[in-house]
């Protein structure tokens, strides 16, 4: 069996049934004797050029390791579905557990709005940065 990486584009009015699309996908692999190592949600985000009008949709990562049939299986999936905009298959060497660059990106971005709206919740004003002290 290979290991595969899957970047899926979804329709960003189908944000609400990508865990349903996702553990039907899943069912498919696992069916068909292979493993989920990773999955991850990269959320709603913009896209580069319009695809079908559309200027966002929601990013899916799926590292897998499977057969060619199944392979075959889930790309015939892919094509027929109309959620999905936009696939992408990458044959890769090893099994990827950790999280990807972009995940790490996207936890960062998560952080650092966390921390604004905590900072703006203490009342701290434009300017102001509780983390320096006064000079």
């Amino acid at each position: 069996m290979r290991h595969y990486e899957i970047i899926l584009l979804i329709h960003p009015d189908q944000s609400e049934q990508v865990p349903a699309m996702l553990e039907r996908y899943k069912g498919m692999i696992t069916a068909g004797g292979g493993k989920v190592h990773r999955v991850e949600d990269w959320g709603r985000r913009q896209l580069a050029y319009l695809i079908n009008k559309l200027a966002k949709a929601h990013y899916l990562c799926v590292n897998i390791e499977a057969d060619q049939a199944v392979m075959a299986e889930l790309e015939h999936a892919f094509k027929f579905n109309d959620a999905v905009l936009r696939h992408l298959t990458v044959q890769k060497k090893k099994a990827d557990a950790g999280p990807s660059s972009m995940m790490k990106t996207v936890e960062r971005e998560e952080a650092r709005k966390a921390s604004q709206a905590e900072y703006a919740a203490a009342g701290g004003e434009r300017g102001e940065r509780p983390d320096r002290a006064e000079r």
